[in-house]
């Protein structure tokens, strides 16, 4: 009727909205939406305001939302927008568990041959919330640093080594996992702790200080070039590639000091810690510096202070 007093079955029902005969039969019996009439013959029979909420319902589930919270919605014990915010967040969390697990199973799929145990950790490492992680981090600084005395650039340095983002993110790349179970493993090491803490210990030699940042630029234009030349640093072309960097006529005491200052804090592990810390933070990680100074330092053992008279 076109009054809006007709009254549909539910098999009407079932053919205006695609739902199944079973589900309108069971949110009826569940009370979210009862009978207007029955037929003389038993039958339930529902009117059009009844179909609207069958479709209500319908769009309700289909969001994911429980029946539970379908009912307070019908009854208005609470609104709908209320309900949509609540599920929102929800959903934020499970797409978030989905991504961060779809992102660890492209690790492990990538590194190939993983054994169980360590496939288990990779997944319980990942999961780590970002307190977890954190707390990770700040023993492993505070471990290493206890009992030395900083001075102000180390206390600065070690801070920055605490510059974790606050959670992966929502949709963390297998790289970004990688980081950060690598960083795990790194920090764990005693041997990488006890380099940290001869760095720290060291301080900055005056002769470095000399040089200032001058000395890093002045490596990574030098000993790159003379790398990608393919110059030795025991050639006598590499000796004029090291007075480019070492001024010429540094004293011998001075350039050992230098040099065992470098073998010291020219570390790769130290440098790697950087760039997992940039990866999880989501930065493009430095070119690396190694091959540079790991150039350098072979310069400044091979020559000695012949180099530099």
């Amino acid at each position: 009727m076109s009054d809006g007093t007709e009254l549909y079955t539910v098999g009407q029902i079932a053919r205006r909205t695609g739902l199944s005969v079973h589900t309108i039969r069971f949110w009826s019996d569940s009370g979210l939406i009862v009978p207007t009439d029955r037929s003389a013959g038993g039958y339930r029979l529902y009117d059009a305001a009844a179909v609207a909420r069958f479709d209500l319902v319908r769009a309700l589930r289909e969001l994911g939302i429980g029946l539970e919270a379908v009912q307070q919605i019908l009854v208005r014990q609470t609104t709908l927008a209320e309900v949509a915010e609540v599920h929102a967040r929800a959903l934020d969390a499970e797409i978030r568990a989905l991504k961060l697990r779809r992102a660890v199973l492209r690790t492990i799929a990538r590194r190939g041959g993983t054994t169980e145990e360590t496939m288990m950790t990779t997944h319980k490492l990942a999961q780590l919330s970002a307190t977890q992680r954190q707390q990770v981090i700040d023993e492993f600084i505070e471990t290493t640093f206890s009992g030395i005395t900083l001075d102000d650039d180390a206390k600065v340095i070690a801070e920055w080594m605490r510059e974790l983002p606050d959670e992966l993110p929502d949709d963390p790349t297998p790289r970004q996992v990688d980081a950060w179970i690598e960083l795990a493993d790194l920090v764990a090491g005693e041997d990488f702790r006890q380099r940290l803490r001869a760095i720290a210990s060291t301080g900055v030699s005056s002769a470095a200080s000399r040089y200032g940042y001058e000395l890093r630029s002045l490596t990574l234009e030098h000993a790159n070039q003379a790398i990608a030349e393919s110059i030795t640093p025991e050639s006598a072309e590499g000796r004029s590639v090291l007075n480019h960097i070492i001024k010429p006529g540094i004293s011998t005491d001075e350039r050992s000091e230098l040099q065992r200052w470098l073998e010291t804090v020219a570390d790769a592990r130290v440098e790697r810690y950087w760039h997992l810390i940039a990866v999880l933070n989501g930065r493009e990680p430095a070119p690396t510096a190694m091959p540079a100074f790991t150039w350098l330092i072979a310069a400044l053992r091979a020559h000695g202070s012949t180099a530099l008279a």
